[in-house]
């Protein structure tokens, strides 16, 4: 049987280990919170999983642990924030609250960062800004880092590049987070740690043949991963792929042109209010409507029903806040050896 953990339990252990490793406790809550809210959601490769990684940056330096952004540009509705290596949970917490209280006035915002550092999940930011009736807008890449081939190429040029989507419905919110990648840096680490593969070709190896190998990201030569669409129409997920880098790298004025070596992310941020448009009414009823057509639609073969993105997302957290969340195997048993190192004190509430 999965041992099952309170949320709230494992949001205070990752702020203990947090602030141990020189994170100032106002960081440290942002970014337990918004880790485990992964975990809650089911992105189980972005949530806690992240956290020994993190305080190893901390520990290294290589993290800012404490300050303010420094802010490059503001005209309002638009600003460029250097983040300086803070956390990137925080920054892009603190962006997308900045960007709601914006949106409120100029009808929308947009924020870019620069020098931030890596910001996990996406799907655990949108709800900050949908349930204020707004829509928001996500886009990551890290400008360090290269796993994911151009169509057509074989050597890698860009990251994953997630894109989050929040939109507000009357009823739950649709919430899309998505790689304009076929898969994953995180999968694809886990799987090639597990000797697993994955169920279909979707990277290619340093020659350019398609593979289901994880293993080549590490190979020399290294392989890459597929955009979305594969070999046959991978064409439309590198479009989306460069459409991010210009969103997050080219408009925040730093990336893969000045050679980074250190691991972070370039982000964009952009929050609508339809207040500002035509409304909140005129808004939900097209979007309502849309969600029930979707939902209502005849299902294919094999399928049960049609869900909207986040559904289950949204399903799974319900669960995980009345039973506890159930983390990857490994998880905790890593965090218990780093609180031991530490000689901090294993919570009470935590199973395990």
């Amino acid at each position: 049987m999965t041992d099952r953990h309170p949320a709230a339990a494992l949001v205070a252990l990752a702020r203990v280990l947090l602030e141990d490793a020189g994170l100032e406790p106002a960081k440290a809550a942002v970014v337990a919170e918004v880790l485990v809210e992964a975990d809650l959601l089911g992105h189980d490769t972005h949530g806690l999983q992240l956290l020994l990684p993190y305080l190893g940056a901390l520990d290294a330096g290589t993290m800012t642990a404490s300050g303010a952004v420094d802010v490059v540009s503001d005209r309002g509705a638009v600003a460029l924030w250097d983040g300086r290596w803070l956390p990137g949970v925080w920054l892009t917490a603190a962006a997308v609250d900045e960007a709601v209280a914006r949106a409120g006035r100029y009808g929308t915002a947009t924020i870019t960062i620069r020098h931030s550092h890596h910001i996990a999940c996406l799907a655990a930011f949108l709800e900050r800004a949908t349930r204020h009736g707004m829509m928001v807008h996500l886009a990551s890449s890290d400008p360090s880092a290269a796993s994911v081939a151009p169509h057509g190429g074989r050597r890698a040029v860009m990251t994953p590049n997630p894109i989050g989507i929040g939109i507000p419905t009357a009823d739950e919110p649709i919430l899309i987070d998505v790689s304009t990648s076929i898969t994953t840096n995180g999968m694809s680490g886990r799987l090639a740690k597990e000797g697993r593969r994955f169920d279909h070709p979707w990277l290619v190896d340093a020659s350019g043949n398609a593979t289901d190998d994880p293993t080549v990201l590490q190979a020399d030569p290294r392989g890459a991963i597929l955009p979305v669409g594969g070999l046959d129409h991978g064409h439309k997920g590198y479009a989306l792929g460069l459409w991010v880098e210009a969103m997050t790298q080219a408009l925040g004025g730093f990336g893969r042109a000045d050679a980074p070596d250190r691991w972070g992310a370039a982000v964009f941020v952009q929050v609508t209010d339809p207040r500002a448009f035509a409304g909140d009414e005129a808004f939900r009823r097209q979007s309502d409507w849309l969600a029930a057509a979707c939902r209502a639609t005849p299902t294919a073969p094999d399928t049960e029903a049609v869900r909207l993105p986040g559904e289950r997302a949204l399903a799974h957290k319900r669960a995980a806040l009345v039973d506890g969340v159930a983390l990857y195997p490994g998880i905790l048993e890593g965090l218990r050896a780093e609180t031991v190192r530490r000689g901090l004190d294993w919570p009470s509430a935590l199973a395990g």
